[in-house]
């Protein structure tokens, strides 16, 4: 973690402000808070303000407050994209948004999904494990057929994680799907979305092989994080989610794919080596994000 009074040479802003002008651009919208945990967690908020105020100054950054809410919804402009990228803070140069579209119908489930990855940074901080603020990607898509333009089937995954941890002297590499879910959808289609990951897997190149091995080295499990209703009738949904996915002829022969299910209050409250996971093949026990049904203390540092 970069101290506050060091300097990028290339900018002339705090290397900490590259950083987080380098999060803004991969994760769409932040605000402070979010900012501060995932760039200044030691630090308090004032800081995280004064940070994103020069970068603010140089109009590198900019703000939305929606009707009715007290946050500043913090995003790059297209200068600040232009600069991640040329400063090699990113590999891809995503388009980027407008004060309208950060403050628009996404800006919940976008900051729901960096919510949930907020609470996998923290507990790698607590772990030592390997997990930065640039450790999740949004809207990653993964073909699902050979045909182009709107013949072309997509799966966009809400996001992708990739963590690094340590387990008896060897590493261990954990890649996981992540499908962010905020009760709008109807119970069906989110089984159906689910549903192909399992299409995902089975589908082939024209080599012969799952085109999915181009990217990972196995299949990622899939983690669905659930948010956007009263606790119970989110209990309630995943249960039936897990009724109806196992019940799915798409998914329920696809015995590779593992699919489990948590609350995002769970997530950010308790972290994911908690048992807060359901298996929707195998709902009990609960487990943690790994498998485990309880959790491990020997595995934390």
């Amino acid at each position: 973690m970069a101290t506050e009074t060091s300097a990028s040479p290339a900018s002339g802003l705090p290397e900490t402000a590259v950083e987080i002008l380098a999060s803004l651009v991969q994760h769409r919208v932040l605000t402070t808070e979010q900012v501060r945990e995932v760039h200044l967690p030691a630090s308090r908020s004032r800081w995280a303000q004064q940070v994103l105020g020069r970068l603010r100054e140089a109009e590198l950054v900019a703000f939305n407050r929606p009707p009715h809410s007290g946050q500043r919804l913090w995003f790059a402009t297209e200068r600040g994209v232009r600069l991640a990228h040329k400063a090699h803070a990113l590999e891809e140069s995503p388009r980027p948004l407008s004060a309208s579209e950060v403050a628009g119908q996404l800006r919940a489930h976008t900051l729901a999904v960096n919510d949930a990855g907020i609470a996998f940074l923290r507990a790698a901080r607590e772990r030592g494990d390997e997990f930065g603020p640039l450790s999740w990607r949004h809207e990653v898509a993964h073909p699902l057929s050979r045909g182009r333009g709107r013949r072309r089937r997509t799966l966009f995954a809400d996001a992708v994680l990739t963590y690094l941890r340590e387990e008896g002297g060897r590493l261990a590499l954990e890649l996981r799907f992540l499908e962010l879910d905020r009760a709008t959808l109807s119970i069906d289609r989110l089984v159906a979305e689910l549903a192909r990951y399992a299409e995902l897997h089975r589908f082939k190149g024209s080599d012969g092989e799952p085109v999915w091995k181009q990217h990972y080295p196995r299949f990622p499990k899939v983690n669905c994080v659930l948010t956007g209703a009263s606790r119970a009738a989110l209990e309630r949904r995943c249960a039936g989610v897990s009724a109806l996915l196992c019940g799915n002829p798409r998914f329920a022969g696809a015995r590779a794919v593992r699919i489990s299910i948590c609350l995002l209050e769970d997530l950010v409250g308790q972290g994911p080596f908690e048992p807060i996971f359901r298996d929707v093949r195998e709902p009990e026990p609960a487990v943690d994000w790994l498998g485990s049904p309880l959790a491990d203390e020997g595995r934390k540092r």
